[in-house]
């Protein structure tokens, strides 16, 4: 591994990128190092103008280049027994330790610390650099920016997007949809609940129904379907209601998610579930009027289906020289850039075994073998 990479991974590690917080210095950062090599980076900022993606291109504007995808945020280290800092790098053991080694900064960093070599290599055909923010939140502020890709770059034959794969070449992604579901009941006092309506009790049913419908994936499952687990999942991750033991809750949300192997029909859930919500709201307003529920889609991130023969899984099997590929059941903008009509795969270094971790890691070895797939895809494109 070259030490530049290093210094480049130390660098971008250094930036606290935890998605709750803003990523915009690190994308001045990153922008400003693009620009002091002559290359010129364009902003895709969010909504709020608290966070941005970045994009540029290295070489001729041509069509059949290559994208380097990545995300710039982190998850939180809260709560997790860290050894060293999360946001200093530390080399040890032949690995490198830091929030995002694996999940996954240490891709565009390899690349910008490759930049000085990509540019004198000559590039007949495009390198293109997106980094995206809050990924970790839903692929958020992905879409806009490959929407701003069709339109304003000459049409890449392929995109990579660095997840850490251990630089194996994966084929497809389910997909992630993210609701908030909100109760609301109405009040009494315990001993009088058959004039009141317990949001938490009701909220209680619906997540029941979740799990039901997890288990009946579970059940059908099809293992030969290359994903693990072989089927699609439903799961709560939050939940939060009530006021006292003694009152008949008003107030109940739960987070839920729904992560589609590709080609479930992810909406046949959500109307299974809002289905049973009508039931639920008609027994509650005889009660009270006032009485609801009501869901809300947080993220919806599309599936990455396997296109074995399409540019972006040929170009990566040249470059690792394997011909095995993979699925993962966790999901990345890889779906929104097919979605837009870009062949993609997932290839990158480290392994997700060690993302969202405490002390995350990345082998050094994996850092190395970065830096020769992308320095042999430059020559690819010098050629």
């Amino acid at each position: 591994m070259q030490d530049v990479s290093k210094a480049m991974i130390a660098r971008l590690v250094g930036f606290d990128t935890v998605s709750r917080r803003s990523n915009m210095a690190l994308i001045d950062w990153v922008r400003d190092h693009l620009a002091g090599y002559g290359v010129e980076s364009r902003l895709v900022p969010s909504p709020d103008g608290a966070k941005a993606n970045l994009f540029a291109t290295i070489g001729p504007m041509t069509e059949g280049g290559v994208v380097l995808s990545a995300h710039t945020d982190v998850v939180p280290v809260d709560g997790q027994p860290w050894d060293t800092d999360p946001f200093t790098l530390v080399e040890r053991d032949g690995r490198l330790y830091g929030r995002g080694t694996a999940d996954m900064k240490s891709f565009p960093a390899v690349a910008l610390a490759l930049l000085p070599d990509i540019l004198e290599a000559g590039l007949k055909r495009p390198l293109h650099l997106a980094l995206s923010y809050d990924e970790e939140v839903g692929c958020i502020g992905a879409p806009a920016m490959i929407a701003r890709i069709a339109d304003e770059l000459p049409r890449p034959s392929a995109v990579i997007v660095g997840e850490p794969t251990s630089m194996g070449v994966v084929l497809a992604h389910k997909g992630c949809y993210v609701l908030r579901t909100t109760v609301t009941g109405h009040e009494v006092h315990s001993s009088q609940i058959d004039r009141g309506v317990s949001a938490v009790m009701t909220a209680a049913r619906l997540v029941n129904l979740v799990g039901d419908m997890a288990a009946e994936n579970a059940a059908a499952a099809e293992p030969a379907c290359g994903f693990d687990p072989p089927f699609t999942t439903l799961q709560v991750g939050t939940i939060e209601g009530g006021t006292a033991a003694n009152i008949t809750a008003r107030h109940c949300s739960f987070v839920w998610d729904i992560r589609p192997l590709p080609g479930d029909d992810w909406t046949r859930y959500r109307d299974r579930f809002e289905a049973e919500c009508e039931r639920l709201r008609a027994v509650m307003r005889r009660i009270s009027l006032d009485c609801d529920i009501r869901t809300e889609q947080l993220a919806g991130v599309p599936g990455l289906a396997p296109e074995p023969d399409g540019p972006a899984a040929q170009l990566c099997h040249a470059l690792t020289g394997r011909n095995d590929t993979g699925m993962v059941s966790f999901a990345a903008e890889a779906g929104q850039f097919q979605e837009a009509g870009l062949s993609t795969v997932l290839c990158g270094p480290g392994s997700i075994d060690q993302a969202h971790q405490p002390n995350e890691y990345i082998d050094v070895a994996q850092v190395t073998a970065c830096e020769g797939f992308l320095r042999d895809l430059v020559r690819r494109l010098a050629a």
